[in-house]
């Protein structure tokens, strides 16, 4: 198949030259100017931003060696950061049998998560970080001082051409300063602390073009959550890289570029990456010069001109034909205000579509690291100061029955904020001041929404159960939209932005969004093309085609796994769902315990429907959401052995390696479970969030084939599914990673 597809793409490619007429566009390029030929790509493959930036931190490689979207690569990462969760992960670094930490300079602990919680356990645990930061020279930030992602920037941890992970979801963050940022898990922390190492997958890469500029009164945040929107699924598991033309890109600054590179997260991506571009360098230089001038400032030997000039001297940039897994555009100019919900960031409508619902809030929230930085609380106090103005000079109050909370992302944004005056306008409205942290952006501290309420946040997530009960009614906005919808009391807008005469929708595709023509057509079926090449042939021989030689299976793990299947028909089930925030940091919660809470947010009588073995299905992209380990951990002290899915969020799949729980992955199963419960006359009314089916799977590991039984007197069919690799099932027949590596520091 690869040979058939490199011939079709030879073609192509020496068809391409005769494509394009003259009279398409003045003077085209002939197509070998816009894309290499194919034997000089051999030659010396082009690489993405992405690639060359994993290129630097790849240890271990063969000689020559060019990473590829596909490879699986030992990564020793620029920085590693990590938040409350540096309690758990220190254990696991002690429990592995671990002493000294490799590199301390390559660690970051900020404090940020349960800031709000003053309980002398919680003190105790925040001074064992303290501690064992000071024991080994790591980099510490304290409880108030700011949210984790928003000092790894603006402390110059995250720095442009470098690779940072964290402990946390929201690592995409960096890439809005060109630092490839993406999540790892508790356990992959705890192996960084001792080795300086983890693994990573390099994921398929997807180029989102962006043309045009911001209308007034459209902000990054109403970007992002129309990506959100739009292209639901496109991006899952990918990794990003932003890209547009210089006047669009210096029209987003770098305080929008972290709204949108933070929540690309939630839009299913394992990183945002923005260019290492001039609009950058202004940022950079602005900090290095403030940096210079203030004695209060900590990261003079971070971010310097000297550094910057070096940076810019040979930026990083993608290279000329470089190929992407899919080409994404969305025209900026066409925006509107969006807001997202309720309960799903994938509910995204133009605010002047929601608006006429005079849907009324109880609380609304400017906080978290996605939106509350000076220049948010500005736009939110120029919303109420327009409102003042209105009203004879005189502040106005949030709407009678709402609350307004604030928290900035760091202190520093804070101190700026309240020189500028805006902090004391939302102060004067009625807001209540909150300590910088994550807090109520992850459903702990003060402020949650009770049961049957609606807030609207300028935060990142807006899952069912996220921002406080699961009763409640949660939407995503930017913080003029908040501020406004604060006032009035009902979720609306400053009026700044007027939706044009004739306007006809948001301009977004698939493609650069250039004008279409011979060429740019079958340049991009080309470049879909090769990916898809190089794709199948870093996944090694197609498991169809394969024989029937069975698989090595390694000592201690099982041949086959059976049991009843057990349905959640659902999609996008996250790890809220999965596992409750309100737990997640609470130390020695039991395995009973666990058990209980597990999916209590999905569905309250899961544990009435759940018996042990059984083995969980449930739809596309499950698992998304927070790196929280407990997702995995709950299930399996469940006794859930296995989960089936149509398609995993990749911190899952890696936090259930980790932790010794087994996945797959089978889309025609989905697919005829919602066919038996999901269809036909009064299936929706009668549908239950989880069922027991009667139906039966086996997954024979050592012939890697899964056999369905669909009940009685159904049908029984069987599908290949791919191998299980040897370092897959070394960590699981261990018990999980922790496990393996110990055994590995004793073995050494």
């Amino acid at each position: 198949m690869p040979h058939q597809l490199r011939s079709l793409s030879t073609t192509l490619r020496r068809c391409s030259a005769t494509s394009a007429p003259n009279t398409s566009i003045p003077n085209p390029p002939s197509f070998s100017e816009g894309l290499p030929s194919f034997e000089a790509s051999r030659k010396q493959p082009p690489q993405t931003l992405t690639e060359k930036i994993v290129q630097r931190y790849a240890v271990g490689l063969p000689e020559g060696k060019l990473v590829r979207s596909g490879d699986y690569i030992s990564l020793e990462p620029e920085r590693s950061m990590s938040h409350d969760n540096s309690h758990a992960i220190i254990s696991k670094f002690k429990s592995m049998g671990a002493t000294q930490v490799k590199r301390p300079g390559q660690i970051v602990f900020t404090i940020d998560h349960n800031v709000q919680d003053t309980s002398e356990a919680n003190l105790r645990r925040y001074a064992q970080i303290e501690e064992f930061a000071k024991e080994h020279g790591i980099d510490r930030y304290p409880a108030g001082r700011g949210i984790g992602h928003q000092i790894m920037v603006e402390e110059g941890y995250a720095w442009p051409g470098t690779m940072a992970v964290a402990s946390d979801s929201h690592s995409t963050h960096y890439g809005a300063v060109g630092c490839l940022g993406t999540p790892i898990v508790r356990t992959d922390a705890a192996s960084i602390l001792a080795t300086g190492r983890t693994w990573w997958q390099i994921p398929p890469i997807a180029r989102v073009t962006l043309k045009g500029t911001l209308p007034v009164g459209v902000t990054g945040k109403d970007v992002i959550v129309a990506l959100c929107g739009l292209f639901k699924s496109d991006v899952l598991n990918h990794a990003i890289e932003f890209t547009g033309s210089e006047e669009t890109m210096a029209s987003l600054s770098v305080d929008s570029r972290m709204t949108i590179a933070n929540m690309s997260c939630e839009w299913g991506a394992l990183t945002g990456l923005f260019p290492i571009d001039r609009a950058l360098e202004r940022w950079l230089r602005g900090k290095a010069s403030e940096a210079a001038m203030l004695d209060d400032r900590t990261t003079r030997q971070r971010i310097t001109h000297e550094r910057v000039d070096e940076l810019f001297a040979n930026p990083l940039t993608a290279d000329e034909g470089a190929q992407y897994a899919k080409q994404l555009y969305l025209d900026l100019s066409t925006l509107s205000p969006y807001v997202s919900g309720p309960n799903s960031v994938k509910v995204a409508t133009p605010l002047n579509e929601l608006a006429p619902q005079n849907i009324k809030i109880n609380r609304a929230y400017i906080v978290s690291c996605t939106n509350s930085r000076a220049s948010d609380l500005a736009a939110a106090a120029q919303v109420i100061k327009d409102a003042a103005e209105a009203n004879g000079g005189v502040i106005p109050k949030v709407a009678d029955g709402v609350k307004l909370y604030i928290a900035a992302a760091s202190l520093p944004e804070q101190e700026a904020a309240q020189d500028a005056g805006d902090w004391q306008v939302l102060l004067d409205a009625g807001a209540e001041a909150l300590p910088s942290g994550c807090a109520m952006c992850i459903g702990l501290g003060k402020g949650l929404l009770e049961p049957d309420e609606v807030g609207i946040s300028a935060s990142n997530r807006n899952f069912k159960g996220r921002l406080g009960a699961r009763s409640a009614r949660a939407y995503l906005a930017s913080p003029e939209v908040v501020a406004a919808s604060a006032l009035s009391g009902v979720i609306s807008g400053p009026g700044a932005h007027q939706v044009p005469e004739g306007w006809s929708g948001v301009d977004h595709g698939y493609g650069n969004g250039a004008l279409p023509n011979p060429v740019n057509e079958l340049g991009n079926m080309v470049e879909q093309l090769e990916s898809l090449i190089d794709r199948i042939e870093s996944a090694g021989p197609d498991p169809s085609k394969a024989d029937d030689a069975a698989l090595e299976i390694l000592p201690g793990f099982p041949e086959r796994i059976s049991g009843e299947i057990l349905f959640c028909d659902a999609d996008n089930l996250d790890t809220d769902a999965i596992y409750p925030g309100r737990m997640t940091y609470l130390d020695q919660v039991s395995q009973a315990d666990m058990a209980e809470a597990c999916m209590e947010n999905y569905d309250p009588d899961f544990g009435a429907s759940a018996r042990p073995n059984d083995i969980l299905v449930a739809g596309f992209n499950f698992g998304c959401g927070s790196s929280r380990e407990q997702a995995a951990t709950a299930l399996l002290a469940r006794q859930i052995p296995l989960v089936v899915a149509g398609s995993f969020g990749n911190i899952f799949a890696r936090n259930s390696i980790n932790n010794a729980l087994m996945g797959l992955e089978v889309p025609r199963l989905v697919e005829r479970l919602r066919a038996r419960f999901s269809a036909g006359e009064g299936a929706q009314e009668n549908r239950s969030p989880t069922r027991r089916t009667g139906w039966t799977l086996t997954w024979d590991v050592k012939r890697s084939v899964v056999e369905v039984s669909e009940g009685e007197g159904g049908e029984t069919w069987t599908e290949k599914v791919g191998q299980l690799p040897a370092n897959v099932q070394a960590i699981i027949a261990a018990g999980g990673l922790e496990a393996w590596v110990k055994a590995q520091v004793a073995a050494s």
